[in-house]
């Protein structure tokens, strides 16, 4: 199923981070910190499909280099907490074979973000969720300042206003929804919220890679509680209404799968016991409708 992600942050020294360290993870690379003077190597980390800088018109050409951008940012701000870097990440629909992702990609950050004036260091990363299927995503990484023949000018504040990521969010939903169309797939994703939407359900917080490790070390117990709590209350008000999870479902995709519809149980539900009602009462629902086997030889399905 493809869904919608997008998030942004700043990259900043008050937090302990470096721009040319951030990159490096980003990029699967060796980067050398001349601010710090020490090297970041992260050659080993796999999955990286796509790498790139990209440049507005009127930057210069050395930009392009990773280690000499980042290391020119890194120069460029003096104070103990300076803002670097703004940082967006965002799901590519894993239904996409990869060369079309990282097109779609490419194409929103030289429409959406170059086109501003920011240099844009874009890095797809086509790793695997939990669940064994692919997990394509997207991490851009922004220059904050003016840019022009000569280098890095003043900031532009403009870009700092939370209506840029908003209308991000849009546009992006209009590209994939659009590729997608054009690429004959049976999927729409949605920036919407459930409630703008008009599903009753309760929207779970994001825990991913970096929220994982955190629950690990025992922090941030109390997110990871109301994160279970939002799953249960939803999974219960799908076993009192079906067609509230059947309604979730098809908003972005006519059919689905019986794999879709236990990905969707997994996520609105805590444990086992109760995942298995939410899958039994949806799968009960009268308005289910079976339309047939799947080329993946997965019963197909819609509702009505």
């Amino acid at each position: 199923m493809a869904i919608f992600h997008m998030s942004g942050k700043v990259v900043s020294r008050s937090s302990g981070s470096s721009a040319t360290a951030s990159a490096a993870y980003r990029s699967a690379s060796e980067l050398h910190d001349e601010r710090l003077g020490r090297d970041f190597d992260f050659s080993n980390k796999q999955d990286v499909v796509h790498s790139e800088v990209m440049l507005p018109a009127g930057a210069p050409a050395r930009l392009a280099d990773r280690a000499t951008l980042w290391n020119e940012v890194e120069a460029g701000e003096k104070r103990k907490d300076a803002q670097l870097a703004r940082e967006v990440e965002f799901a590519i629909p894993r239904e996409m074979k990869q060369a079309d992702g990282v097109r779609l990609a490419r194409e929103f950050v030289k429409e959406q973000m170059v086109a501003r004036g920011m240099v844009a260091d874009l890095n797809v990363h086509w790793d695997k969720g939990k669940d064994g299927q692919a997990k394509p995503h997207a991490h851009v990484m922004l220059t904050m300042r003016s840019v022009g023949p000569d280098g890095f000018g003043p900031k532009v504040r403009e870009w700092n206003k939370v209506e840029v990521l908003k209308g991000w969010r849009e546009a992006w939903t209009a590209h994939v929804n659009a590729k997608l169309a054009e690429l004959g797939i049976d999927q729409r994703i949605d920036h919407r919220s459930y409630k703008e939407q008009g599903i009753e359900l309760e929207p779970q917080h994001k825990i991913g890679p970096a929220g994982a490790r955190r629950e690990e070390r025992g922090e941030g117990a109390e997110r990871a509680a109301d994160h279970l709590r939002i799953a249960r209350e939803n999974g219960d008000r799908i076993v009192a209404d079906p067609a509230v999870a059947l309604a979730a479902i098809t908003r972005n995709q006519a059919t689905f799968t019986l794999r879709d519809l236990a990905l969707f149980a997994h996520r609105h539900s805590d444990g086992k016991e109760q995942f298995d009602r939410v899958l039994a009462a949806v799968k009960a629902s009268p308005e289910l409708i079976k339309l047939g086997v799947a080329a993946c030889n997965n019963l197909q399905l819609g509702a009505q």
